[in-house]
């Protein structure tokens, strides 16, 4: 049991320390580009606001005057984003860990001697050290165990 919470703690700890490089590497790396290629973009500044009357052009802008609510579809976009590359990440973990799980569970099982046998007069199956058949009563070879 402890080394299953261990392995929980680890696994949250690396998994926030791999939000925030994810997060980075969509931040940083593959919005400007976009952004760029639509015109030169900042995708956090992207908003709709709820008030026609009010210009607001930049989230932040809207952050300081605290008067119109935004909806900002641009930092959604980045999250989302985000999201589906953690969640890619984790998807392919899983897969390779059930793959290694498999591989070693066909090494360790060993086939299991048989426990019964076929009765050749009936064909029903009965147990291997049987000397009579329990269906129809035939005699069977007694097999030697040693």
């Amino acid at each position: 049991m402890r080394g299953n919470v261990i392995d929980l703690a680890v696994g949250v700890i690396i998994g926030g320390a791999f939000g925030k490089i994810v997060t980075s590497l969509v931040n940083d790396v593959i919005m400007p580009p976009i952004g760029r290629i639509l015109g030169g973009v900042d995708f956090k500044d992207l908003t709709i606001p709820l008030y026609t009357q009010t210009q607001i052009k930049h989230l932040k802008d809207a952050d300081d005057t605290f008067v119109a609510p935004v909806i900002a579809y641009g930092q959604f976009i980045n999250v989302l984003i985000d999201f589906l590359i953690v969640a890619f990440c984790i998807f392919m973990l899983v897969k390779v860990i059930n793959v290694l799980r498999r591989t070693e569970k066909k090494k360790d099982e060993a086939p299991a001697a048989p426990t019964e046998k076929e009765c050749p007069y009936c064909l029903s199956m009965v147990p291997i050290k049987a000397t009579r058949c329990k269906h129809c009563t035939s005699q069977l070879e007694a097999v030697q165990h040693g």
